[in-house]
């Protein structure tokens, strides 16, 4: 079983920054795509970011790209989210989640993601 938990989330006011992270245990995860994504109120969970189980592979939404950027650390066995330029649509709740399929390069469905952290909220103020 594998136990995610992500931190880093708080208040930011627009254009700020924020770094998420995302530790597992219970699993090494040096094998397996990890990825992140999120949910506003009211709304389905979609896709931010992806990356492979090597970190060769990143794989962006188009409302993040060029902001974001995923990146992993296996010997930390953490995955993390840097966002820059953050903006008001960016608020939402933000989970990690893993591909239990070995050397996944990161896929962008949903479904593809067995496990999940319980969420960490990030709010941008205008």
């Amino acid at each position: 079983q594998v136990q995610l938990v992500e931190s880093g989330g708080g208040l930011v006011q627009a254009g700020g920054s924020l770094r998420l992270s995302c530790a597992a245990s219970g699993r090494t995860l040096n094998s397996y795509a990890m990825g992140w994504f999120r949910q506003a109120p009211g709304k389905e969970r979609e896709f931010v970011a992806a990356i492979s189980w090597s970190g060769g592979s990143k794989r962006y939404a188009d409302s993040v790209k060029g902001r974001f950027a995923i990146s992993r650390d296996n010997a930390k066995n953490t995955v993390y989210l840097q966002m820059n330029g953050l903006k008001p649509d960016d608020t939402a709740v933000y989970y990690c989640a893993v591909d239990s399929s070995r050397y996944g390069l990161g896929p962008r469905d949903i479904s593809e993601y067995d496990y999940w952290g319980q969420g960490t909220q990030v709010t941008v103020s205008s």
